[in-house]
Order: C-alpha cells, then structure tokens, then sequence
C-alpha cells in the first residue's frame, strides 16, 4: 500500500531539514561573532555596477561606475547615453582605471523633468556626481554635447578634482554661426533638427544614424545593429528634455569655460564629421584652451567612438599614462 511508506519519507524529510537547519547555525556562529565585535567576514563592497542620485531638485541620474584605479569620468552626446561610452569604459576598466558615466537628465535610464534642461544644471549634475564619489584628479572625458559639459563643468566649478580632460567631436567652443562666431552652423539647421525631433524622433534619429557615423560616405560599411542601438537609446529619453538639449547644443557659448582652463586637454575631431564640423569647432577650442593638443582622425566621422574606437581608446590609454 503506497501509504505505508508516507511516515518513513515524513520522518526522512524531518531529519534532512533538522539537518539543514544545524549546518546553518554552525555556517552563521562566525557571522554573528563577528557582528558582535563590529567586523564582517564578507568581502569588501566594490564599486557598483549601476546606481542612482538624487539630484538638489529631486532628478535621479542614472550612472554607471566600473573597475577600480584612476578615475575616468565620461559625458555622452545627445540624443544617446552612457551606453555610448562602452567600448571605452571597457577598455579602460580592464587596464587599470575606474570609469564612471552618467545619463545625462532627460536621458537614458535618468529622470525626466520638465525643467532644469539646460547646461548649467546639466554641469552642475556631473559636479554633484564626482562630489558624492569624491573623486580626485580624474579625468574627463566629452563627446559632442558632452564635450559641452565637461567644459561648462571645468569653467563653472574649477578643476580641484580634475587632472585632465579630452573633447571628442565637442560642440565647444560655439555651434551657432553668430557675428562673433562666423564660422558656425545658420539657426536653420538646428531649427530643422527641432523640427524632425517633434514630427517623429523615432524617424530622425534613425535617419541622423547615417551622417552620425559616416554611413552615407561611398563605400562605407553600414552596421545596422550600430543603427538601431543610436535609434535604441535616444528613443529611452524624454521628448522635452531631448527637445530642450538642441538649444543647448547649439547656442551655448563655451568661449569663457575653455578659456579658464589651466589642465592638459585632448581634442579629438574627425575631419569628416558631418554632425559638428572641426572648423568651427575643435581648430577654434585648440586655440583658446591654453594646454590643449589637437588630434585629427582624417575621413573620421561624428560618431568615431564607435567608427574608430580601438584607435580612440589606444588614444585614451596613451594620454592618461601621459
């Protein structure tokens, strides 16, 4: 009869859990000691792998904070993410250094307020960020719009926490064509940019993929998975945030920001770089940063961290053991 047998398993199963049970408060006697003397036999906390802040107006930024060395700060290009900086956060992080990047607000896996969208506050975003993590002479590094950021940051805050910078294909020192910067873009097209951005994003930003990494140049080789993660990660930020960054980008004046500052600096430009063209930009903030050195990637696109990133990060790694 099947139920004769019920009572052994009953009692097996007792004496396997009893079991468990005394194996379980002999594993957690050292644990408990050691709470009692104020000491832990865990390992030590590592830097997280993602994490959040809470920002002085209440916007959580999302930020990503890897490996363990000298620190290497990074800011992304709109409409994109820390996501963008991973070829290089990798890199780094498996040759000694601790790299953190941020989605900027609006951005990303970042909050999304209405207000507050703009480049002092995004500055004032990264300054709180390297302030909580207290990190010293680290290392900043911008691409495009973020290239923005860091020089606000360096300008508005100072360098006390900063060694060294590098712009990648930065928006600095000024985008729009004004009588003072006659070399710069005509408010057309950044009002075609805000245009194609409220008509369908979804549908601008997957067009922008083609001049962002070249991919409309003869003979060019097209990853449509490159494509899609661009299309991916701009379409994960708020329209309005997003919509706010193009003045931003492109009316900011980082005259002033580059002038003041007194550390080592990195200009990386493609000379085919569709998106924000070296002329008025990286040749023009080579000549006001007073410590700054001027590489030029020649037929490189806008979006090099990804068209020429073992160049760039070989560039990276050769300039922080500088």
């Amino acid at each position: 009869m099947p139920y004769q047998h019920a009572p052994r398993f009953d009692q097996g199963r007792r004496r396997v859990l009893a079991g468990g049970m005394a194996m379980a408060a002999v594993a957690a006697m050292p644990l408990q000691a050691a709470a009692a003397t104020g000491h832990s036999l865990l390992p030590r906390k590592q830097h997280m792998t993602t994490s959040t802040m809470t920002m002085q107006d209440g916007t959580t930024i999302f930020y990503k904070d890897w490996g363990s060395g000298a620190p290497v700060v990074f800011s992304h290009g709109w409409p994109l993410s820390a996501d963008a900086w991973e070829d290089q956060m990798m890199f780094l992080a498996s040759h000694g250094y601790r790299v953190i990047a941020h989605d900027r607000r609006g951005h990303g896996r970042s909050g999304q307020p209405w207000n507050g969208n703009d480049m002092d506050t995004y500055a004032d975003d990264l300054a709180t960020i390297v302030d909580r993590l207290d990190l010293k002479r680290a290392t900043f590094v911008g691409h495009s719009t973020g290239g923005g950021e860091v020089a606000r940051y360096l300008g508005r805050h100072g360098t006390r926490r900063a060694a060294k910078a590098v712009l990648v294909g930065a928006v600095t020192p000024q985008m729009l064509k004004t009588p003072t910067n006659p070399g710069g873009l005509p408010m057309e097209a950044f009002d075609g940019i805000r245009a194609g951005v409220a008509a369908d994003r979804a549908q601008f930003f997957l067009d922008l993929t083609m001049p962002f990494y070249g991919y409309n140049r003869p003979g060019a080789k097209v990853s449509q998975g490159v494509r899609e993660l661009f299309l991916y990660q701009g379409m994960m930020g708020s329209l309005k945030s997003e919509y706010d960054c193009i003045k931003q980008f492109s009316e900011t004046d980082f005259t002033a920001d580059l002038k003041k500052i007194d550390i080592p600096v990195l200009i990386v430009h493609g000379d085919d770089d569709q998106i924000v063209p070296i002329d008025a930009s990286a040749r023009a903030a080579a000549k006001l940063i007073r410590n700054s050195k001027l590489v030029v990637y020649e037929g490189a696109p806008h979006g090099l961290c990804t068209t020429h990133k073992e160049r760039l990060n070989a560039e990276l790694l050769a300039f922080l053991q500088t």
